[in-house]
C-alpha cells in the first residue's frame, strides 16, 4: 500500500511540475541554487537595528538593499523626508520597460524594535525555524522580493519589464502629515498597474484581497461639577456617566457590523484632567465626592471602506449629540490609513496566484480574512491600482521579542512570487 500511495504521489508531483514552462521550471531553479545567499541577505539586514526612529540603521539596511538591486539592473533613488517629519527616508528602485503589466513592490526596512530594547539578532532555532528583529515583519519579505527579482534575472528575464521596488522606511510609525511622508509613494504607483506587498504571510494558503483601514476618534464631555448628592439632580449626571452612555451606545448601535471595530484606548475623568495628546498620556484627578466635570476618551476606529468610516463617523456624532442633563459632549476624528477594499481586480490577482501555487505543488491561494490584518502601506495606493498583499515570509510573534520565520515555508514562498512576476510581465 505504501509504494503504491508512493509512486501516485510521484506521479502527481511530475503532472504538477510539468504544468510550469520551461522557462519557470529555470526560475524556481534559480531560487533553490541561490537559498543560501537569500539566508545570508536575511541574517544580514536582521542583524541591523532599525527600529523607525534609528534613521541610521534604518538607511544602513536600505543600503545593502540598494546593493542587491542594482546589480539587478535597477535604477536607485533614496527619497529623503523633510526634517520635521524625523524619519529616515524611502528606498526606490525602477526598471521601466514596454513588456507586460507595470509592477509596483512594496517593502519597508523600518521594524518596531527601537535600539534601546533588547537586541535579538538572526538565529536558527532549527531547521525549520529561525528569529530575529523583524525576521518576518518585513526584512523576510524584503529578502523574499530580491530573491524572486534575483531568480527571474538570472534567466535573463527582467530586460524591458516595468517594475518599482518601494521601501518606506516608516511603515510601522509613518511621519505626520501623511500627505507628506506618502506623497512619492503614492505618485509612483498611480504610474503602474498592480501593486503587491509582501507583508508577513498567513502560511502559504492565503493572500490579503482587503485589509481594513485605520482612523482615530476622541470624545471630549463637560459636565457640572458639584458635591456627588446632586448627581441625576439639578447638577446633572456629570461627565463620567455621560462619555459611558456614548461608548456604551457605540457598542449597542456599531458592535454587530462586518469588519467594524471602534475600540475606546484611553478613558480619563475627574475633577481635573490633563491629556498629552502627542505622548496618549494624561495626568487625573478626583474624590469620590464631586461629580467629575471633565472626560476624555480616545479610540480607533477600523473600516473596509470609505463608505463605512463616513457611515461610522455619522452615527458616532449622532448618539454624542444626545448628550445626559447637565452635560455637553463632542467628538472629533483623524484620519490615519484607508481602507484597502475588496475588487474584482484584488480578486482576480489571487485567482491568479493560487493558480501558479497549485501548478507548484503547494495547494490552492485563498483571500485572507480582511478583519484578521491591520492596516499597511498598501492601503494608500488600493484606490489607484489593483493590489494583493500578505505575499512576505511566514512566521509567528511580529512585533514581539522572539519574532520567528517559517523557513520550511520561505523557499516556497520566494518560488511562487518569481513565477506570478515572471507571468505577470510576460
Amino acid at each position: 500500500m505504501r509504494i503504491q500511495f508512493s509512486i501516485f504521489f510521484l506521479s502527481l508531483s511530475l503532472f504538477v511540475n510539468a504544468q510550469l514552462s520551461t522557462i519557470e521550471k529555470k526560475i524556481v531553479q534559480s531560487v533553490n541554487d541561490q537559498y543560501k545567499q537569500t539566508i545570508q541577505l536575511l541574517k544580514e539586514s536582521v542583524d541591523i537595528n532599525s527600529g523607525t526612529f534609528n534613521s541610521k540603521g534604518v538607511k544602513a539596511v536600505g543600503a545593502i538593499y540598494a546593493n542587491e538591486l542594482r546589480a539587478l539592473g535597477f535604477t536607485l533613488e533614496w527619497i529623503s523626508l523633510p526634517d520635521s517629519l524625523q524619519r529616515a527616508g524611502h528606498l526606490v528602485a525602477y526598471r521601466k520597460g514596454t513588456q507586460g503589466k507595470k509592477l509596483f513592490l512594496i517593502g519597508h526596512l523600518d521594524t518596531v524594535f527601537e535600539p534601546d530594547m533588547p537586541a535579538n539578532p538572526f538565529t536558527r532555532l532549527n531547521d525549520s525555524t529561525a528569529t530575529g528583529q523583524g525576521v518576518n515583519d518585513m526584512k523576510g519579505g524584503d529578502v523574499l522580493i530580491i530573491a524572486a527579482l534575483k531568480a527571474m534575472h538570472q534567466q535573463g528575464l527582467l530586460d524591458n519589464t516595468s517594475i518599482t521596488v518601494y521601501m518606506t522606511g516608516d511603515e510601522e510609525n509613518a511621519g505626520d502629515p501623511r500627505s507628506v511622508s506618502r506623497a512619492d509613494f503614492i505618485e509612483r504607483a498611480k504610474q503602474h498597474d498592480i501593486a503587491l506587498a509582501f507583508e508577513t504571510a498567513s502560511g502559504m494558503g492565503i493572500a490579503a484581497t482587503a485589509r481594513r483601514g485605520a482612523s482615530g476618534w476622541k470624545v471630549e464631555v463637560e459636565g457640572k461639577q458639584g458635591h456627588s448628592s446632586g448627581v441625576f439632580g439639578a447638577a446633572g449626571y456629570g461627565s463620567i456617566y455621560e462619555a459611558s452612555r456614548i461608548i456604551n451606545a457605540f457598542r449597542e448601535r456599531l458592535s454587530k457590523e462586518q469588519y467594524l471595530t471602534f475600540n475606546p484606548g484611553l478613558i480619563m475623568g475627574g475633577s481635573e484632567v490633563n491629556y498629552d495628546a502627542e505622548a496618549q498620556r494624561g495626568e487625573v484627578s478626583g474624590k469620590t465626592n464631586i461629580i467629575s466635570p471633565r472626560t476624555v476618551a480616545i479610540g480607533d476606529l477600523r473600516f473596509i471602506s470609505e463608505e463605512q468610516k463616513n457611515n461610522t463617523r455619522a452615527i458616532m456624532r449622532e448618539i454624542v449629540s444626545q448628550s445626559l442633563p447637565g452635560t455637553k459632549a463632542s467628538i472629533s476624528f483623524s484620519d490615519g490609513i484607508p481602507a484597502m477594499s475588496p475588487t474584482a481586480g484584488n480578486e482576480k490577482l489571487a485567482q491568479q496566484l493560487s493558480i501558479i501555487s497549485e501548478e507548484l505543488g503547494f495547494g490552492k491561494v485563498n483571500p485572507g480574512n480582511p478583519g484578521s490584518r491591520g492596516a499597511g502601506d498598501i492601503s494608500y495606493v488600493a484606490q489607484y491600482v489593483d493590489c494583493l498583499d500578505g505575499l512576505g515570509a511566514s512566521g509567528r510573534g511580529a512585533h514581539a521579542p522572539g519574532e520567528t520565520i517559517n523557513l520550511n515555508e520561505y523557499p516556497k514562498l520566494i518560488q511562487r512570487t518569481a513565477v506570478f512576476i515572471y507571468r505577470l510581465t510576460r
